[in-house]
C-alpha cells in the first residue's frame, strides 16, 4: 500500500499541484465568489485529483518513451512501473469523479461545458486514439487548456463577466501556456523521436520551437497591458521567463537536453512568479 500511494502522488508531479489549484482559486476570489462550497470543491480538485488524472494519464501511455528519457524519475515525473498502470487508472477516474459530479451539481450551464473541456483536454493530451500530444502544434493548445480552464471555470462558478480586461489577462495566460509546453518540449526531442512521438518540438526542430517560446512569451506580457493599472504590471513577469530561455535561442537538436537546466528554472520560477502574483493581487484589492 505505501509503494502504491508513493508511486501515485509520484506520478501526480506535486511539485505543480500548485500550478492548477491557483489558477482556479484566484480567479474565483477575484471574481468575487468568495469563501464557499465551490471554492472549497474546486480547489481541492484542481489541487491533487486533477493533477493523478493530468500526469497519470501520461505516465501510463508514455511509459515506453518516459524509460528512454533521462530527465524521468524526479520532480519532472516518474517512470510509472506497468505494476501500477491499471492502479493509475482507476485511481485517477474514482478520485475525480465526485468532484466533477458535485461541480457540476452545483454549477450551471456554461460552468459545466468549462468543466467537461477540461476534463476532455486533460484526457485528450494523452489517451490512445486521441494523444494530442502527438499533434503539433495542439499539444500546446490543449497544454495550455489543463492551465488555463481552471481559471475560466472559476470565473463561471463566480459568475463573472468576461469584460474586456479579463479576456486580455486569460489570453495572456493561454500564450504563456503554449510557450512554457513548447520550451518544455524541446528537452524531449530525441527521446520522442526514438519513440516516433511527434511534438512542436520534433516538428519544429529545438532552436525554431525555443524562439517561437520566446516570442510568446513577450506577447503574453504585452497582452496585459490592456488590463489597465496595475494589473498590468503582471506583464513584466514574462520577461523573466523569455530571459531563462533567451540561452537555447540557437539549440541543436543533438544539444536539446541541455534545455532541461531552463526547465527546471522554469519550475521554481512558477512559485517566484506566483507569489509576485498575489501581491499584486492583494495590491489590487486594497486599491478597489
Amino acid at each position: 500500500m505505501g509503494a502504491a500511494v508513493r508511486e501515485l502522488v509520484g506520478s501526480s508531479r506535486p511539485v505543480s499541484w500548485v500550478n492548477t489549484a491557483y489558477p482556479f482559486a484566484a480567479a474565483y476570489l477575484l471574481a468575487g465568489g468568495g469563501l464557499s462550497t465551490a471554492l472549497v470543491l474546486g480547489t481541492l480538485w484542481f489541487l491533487i485529483p486533477y493533477n493523478l488524472l493530468m500526469y497519470g494519464v501520461n505516465d501510463v501511455f508514455d511509459y515506453e518513451s518516459d524509460l528512454r528519457n533521462p530527465r524521468k524519475g524526479g520532480i519532472e515525473g516518474v517512470v510509472l512501473s506497468r505494476r501500477w498502470h491499471r492502479l493509475t487508472l482507476w485511481a485517477a477516474v474514482l478520485t475525480n469523479l465526485p468532484f466533477v459530479v458535485l461541480l457540476a451539481t452545483i454549477g450551471d450551464l456554461t460552468s459545466t461545458l468549462v468543466l467537461a473541456v477540461s476534463i476532455f483536454a486533460v484526457i485528450a493530451y494523452s489517451a490512445p486514439f486521441l494523444r494530442f500530444k502527438e499533434r503539433p502544434v495542439l499539444d500546446s493548445v490543449t497544454s495550455s487548456t489543463h492551465f488555463v480552464s481552471p481559471a475560466v471555470l472559476g470565473l463561471t462558478l463566480a459568475d463573472a463577466p468576461f469584460t474586456a480586461p479579463v479576456i486580455a489577462a486569460l489570453a495572456a495566460f493561454f500564450v504563456w501556456g503554449m510557450a512554457s509546453q513548447a520550451f518544455g518540449a524541446v528537452q524531449d526531442i530525441q527521446a520522442d523521436r526514438a519513440a516516433s512521438i511527434a511534438s512542436i518540438a520534433t516538428w519544429l526542430g529545438a532552436a525554431r520551437t525555443v524562439r517561437a517560446a520566446f516570442a510568446a512569451y513577450l506577447l503574453a506580457g504585452l497582452l496585459l497591458l490592456p488590463t489597465g493599472w496595475p494589473a498590468a504590471l503582471a506583464g513584466l513577469l514574462a520577461l523573466p521567463y523569455a530571459a531563462s530561455i533567451a540561452p537555447y535561442l540557437s539549440l541543436t537538436d543533438a544539444q536539446c537536453q541541455g534545455a532541461n537546466a531552463g526547465w527546471r528554472r522554469f519550475i521554481w520560477l512558477n512559485l517566484l512568479t506566483g507569489f509576485l502574483i498575489t501581491q499584486l493581487f492583494i495590491w489590487m484589492s486594497l486599491a478597489s
